[in-house]
């Protein structure tokens, strides 16, 4: 799958405006406050702990390399994957892409090419594969599941932050020159929490749920195109019917796709 560092970008962008704003007209060590974020990231945090399995938490690592993958499947390619395979099977027989099946990379497809050389009915094939699908669905919500969570987590605990800061501030009345120090240590900890729910935690949810779209939708043009396979459709029909499955933003590259295959097919017969 492609890189993608637009995720990156936005990231970098987003801290840079952002400190290009508080050093445009203040001073930016009066937002730095150690006790604050610790109250904010980490109190999140421990929520997530609290909500969240520790082997779902601790599958975050992984997750997060994930934002750096193209979240747009190369549908094109796939296409061309199963009209090729369909020429073969239709010159050589079924049994003959099973030495093409260690050449693929995607679980599923692997799984539904090899159920289709070992004969089973397609009903259990599309039951299977629609089984596996479901799993891959749920495994891929775990983290956005959790980065929403703390998107939500973490704007509640800065604002615990603040009531906190105010406590202690409204303490020390006795002496007025802290009173407005005191006010904005005690907001600093909703600046964070609201800064890292919305750059941060809520923009990855959604590039994660956009990564398990993308999925899905692959897995739908899987599960079509093995079932295809094994009936032994014509390679362009197939061509056709997961062309069906592709966002309207990918037609144009789908119709030069559909013109290689057909010379392809030309070139064959």
């Amino acid at each position: 799958m492609k890189k993608n560092i637009v995720p990156i970008v936005g990231l970098v962008l987003g801290f840079g405006l952002i400190i290009w704003s508080i050093t445009s007209s203040g001073n930016i060590a009066s937002f730095v406050d150690a006790p604050s974020l610790v109250i904010t990231l980490g109190g999140s945090f421990s929520a997530i702990l609290i909500s969240f399995p520790l082997k779902s938490i601790k599958t975050l690592p992984s997750i997060l390399k994930t934002l750096l993958l193209d979240p747009n499947p190369n549908y094109n390619e796939l296409i061309e994957t199963f009209a090729s395979l369909s020429r073969k099977a239709r010159s050589q027989g079924i049994l003959a892409i099973e030495e093409d099946i260690e050449t693929q990379d995607n679980e599923l497809m692997v799984s539904g090419l090899q159920m289709v050389v070992d004969g089973l009915e397609p009903e259990t094939i599309r039951d299977i594969m629609e089984i596996t699908s479901e799993n891959i669905e749920k495994r891929h919500s775990v983290g956005q599941d959790i980065f929403l969570k703390w998107g939500e987590m973490a704007p509640a605990y800065g604002m615990i932050g603040t009531l906190i800061g105010l406590v202690i501030m409204l303490g020390e009345l006795n002496d007025p020159s802290t009173i407005g120090v005191g006010m904005a240590t005690a907001l600093i900890t909703t600046f964070y929490g609201s800064f890292l729910a919305n750059l941060v935690f809520i923009p990855i949810a959604s590039n994660l749920q956009m990564q398990t779209i993308g999925e899905m939708k692959t897995c739908e043009m899987i599960i079509e195109g093995v079932l295809s396979l094994q009936a032994g459709e014509n390679p362009r029909v197939i061509e056709q019917k997961l062309k069906g499955y592709m966002p309207f933003e990918n037609k144009e590259e789908a119709m030069k796709a559909a013109a290689k295959l057909q010379q392809e097919e030309e070139n064959y017969g």
